[in-house]
């Protein structure tokens, strides 16, 4: 039997990552056959996560190899990670070699600043969308969405979504279907409101007014600067 070539995958880790956007795709994409995985920080330091634990890159960013996939993730670091020029030339250096170049929730605007974004279409959490012309991306209602090699999906959850996506891209359905089934992503949830679309509007405004207003507004002034 022919051995699965070799694939190299290379997440952002950066502090204040949703731990999930970074577990979520890793789970499913470290099954395919050949793959290699990479967390890359600027430093090897713990990476503090939104859930109050911390990941341990394995590389940092001089150390890295280059990404035959990079993903980046979000999370309400996104604001700090995009003044950061370390961060965003590395990947924009990534990139540049990728055959495919990635992102979960607000990690979107991480490539956006890395120039990664300009007429191309998108998506992130649906809290943010409104904000994705700021980096030259035009929002498609989607949780995942494919222009060309870049492959943005919505937040969080949606991360699964894009890395089976990504797989069936890359060596067919049966091999996602059969990592979805290893998995067993067979989704049932209590509720049908994971997206404002569903919810109940009152449950939407005030999970607006308590957490997302402010933090939309914090990445607008981010992006500003």
């Amino acid at each position: 039997m022919t051995e699965a070539p070799q694939t190299t995958i290379v997440f952002l880790l950066f502090p204040g990552i949703t731990q999930l956007d970074f577990t979520a795709p890793a789970q499913a994409l470290c099954r395919l056959p050949g793959a290699r995985l990479i967390g890359a920080a600027a430093s090897l330091d713990p990476i503090p996560t939104d859930c109050g634990f911390a990941i341990l890159p394995t590389h940092d960013f001089a150390a890295a190899p280059q990404a035959d996939i990079l993903c980046v993730p979000g999370g309400h670091g996104v604001v700090e990670a995009l003044g950061d020029r370390a961060t965003i030339d590395f990947i924009a250096r990534q990139a540049a070699g990728a055959t495919w170049v990635t992102s979960v929730c607000t990690g979107a605007f991480l490539l956006g600043r890395a120039g990664l974004l300009e007429g191309r279409r998108a998506t992130t959490h649906w809290a943010y969308t409104h904000l994705l012309p700021m980096v030259g991306a035009r929002h498609e209602a989607a949780r995942v969405v494919e222009d060309g090699p870049v492959v943005t999906s919505g937040g969080v959850t949606s991360g699964l979504d894009f890395a089976l996506t990504l797989v069936a891209r890359m060596r067919g359905d049966a091999a996602a279907q059969a990592i979805q089934l290893a998995i067993e992503y067979d989704p049932a949830p209590p509720f049908a409101g994971g997206h404002p679309d569903r919810a109940p509007a009152a449950v939407t405004e005030g999970l607006k007014a308590r957490v997302y207003d402010a933090a939309a507004a914090r990445m607008a002034a981010a992006l500003k600067s």
